[in-house]
């Protein structure tokens, strides 16, 4: 009988260590091979449109949308809570509850005092007793002369100057030497000299 080939031996006969190595070298190419097919098939992403049609672009990020449309989204999320929230408040009774409840208990105070309030009685007299009443007392008009000076009797119109005596003088008369003016000049600058500056006084201290 011939001898088997020495190139052909027992697969039972390798140890231990080297069916470990085989198996994982086997694992290691697997895994290789998965890795090149996903990158192959793979295709890159290309710019994505916002879900709304607005016109701009959206990422993954913000639910394919573009920011704007993401942040009145998230208004709106925010705004619809709060709503919730205040209405659970209310049913529940809670402070916008008792809020309610003051307003309603003003209301009725105001409306118990509007009705306990006495009614004031007005007195109203006829148009005709009081157009009467005029008719009889009757003012006589006052007729009022050319305008003069006090000192040479001349017509002085719009163009006259009233002194503090009370009189109206002409532009030759109306200063208080020209006509004996009888009026305290020094006497009125005086007095609001003192009103203008009051003095003030400080009080006395009593002797210990």
């Amino acid at each position: 009988m011939t001898s088997p080939h020495p190139r052909f031996q027992n697969p039972q006969s390798n140890s231990p260590l080297q069916q470990f190595q085989l198996l994982r070298s086997s694992f290691n190419l697997s895994n290789h091979s998965m890795m090149e097919s996903t990158k192959e098939t793979a295709a890159p992403e290309g710019p994505i449109l916002c879900v709304n049609n607005c016109g701009f672009f959206g990422s993954v990020a913000t639910m394919n949308m573009c920011s704007k449309c993401h942040r009145e989204m998230i208004l709106k999320q925010e705004n619809a809570k709060l709503a919730t929230s205040s209405i659970d408040d209310i049913i529940n009774g809670g402070g916008s509850g008792s809020d309610v409840g003051k307003d309603v208990a003003a209301a009725d105070v105001i409306n118990a005092a509007t009705q306990t309030a006495t009614p004031v009685e007005l007195n109203v007299f006829p148009l005709q007793a009081c157009s009467d009443g005029s008719s009889s007392s009757e003012v006589p008009e006052v007729k009022v002369g050319p305008k003069r000076c006090s000192t040479c009797r001349k017509r002085v119109g719009l163009t006259g100057f009233n002194c503090k005596c009370g009189n109206l003088f002409c532009s030759a008369h109306r200063y208080s030497d020209k006509h004996e003016c009888p009026f305290d000049y020094r006497g009125a600058g005086r007095d609001a000299i003192a009103k203008a500056n009051p003095v003030v006084k400080a009080e006395k201290l009593d002797k210990i």
